[in-house]
């Protein structure tokens, strides 16, 4: 009977260890102080606000080029990036950000930094944008 029992308690644990292993090597969600941090110190990364048009025009960070993840031809416009160097994403708060972020590691980007809160959370660190 114990042996019974053995197999599908064990059966569920090598399926939760894969559910770990699935966890991307390739996009790591960082905090605002280290995200600027990164950027200085990162000589290829390239700084990408996957907002819209009009959010980017009232405030973004310095140097971040505007490609929005909502509009239809994002996949065409990020084959402009070199897939072997750092990209750094942000959007409002997250969320589009972590969406662009799945999108260029499944187009095989080797090093997608996103920023933990967006821009939101960069603001309230008290962090420099431009307009």
């Amino acid at each position: 009977m114990k042996k019974l029992l053995l197999l599908p308690i064990l059966s569920l644990f090598f399926i939760a260890q894969s559910c770990n292993e699935a966890k991307s090597d390739t996009v790591e969600v960082i905090n605002p102080h280290h995200f600027l941090e990164s950027l200085e110190n990162d000589e290829d990364g390239q700084l990408i606000d996957v907002r819209t048009t009009e959010e980017f025009g009232v405030s973004h960070i310095k140097d971040a080029q505007n490609i929005c993840v909502t509009d239809a031809d994002f996949e065409e416009k990020i084959k402009t990036l070199d897939k072997t160097k750092p990209v750094y994403v942000y959007c409002r708060s997250g969320g589009r950000s972590a969406r662009a972020a799945k999108i260029l590691e499944e187009k095989g980007f080797t090093k997608v930094f996103d920023l933990q809160g967006g821009i939101t959370s960069w603001d309230e660190e008290g962090l420099e944008t431009e307009q």
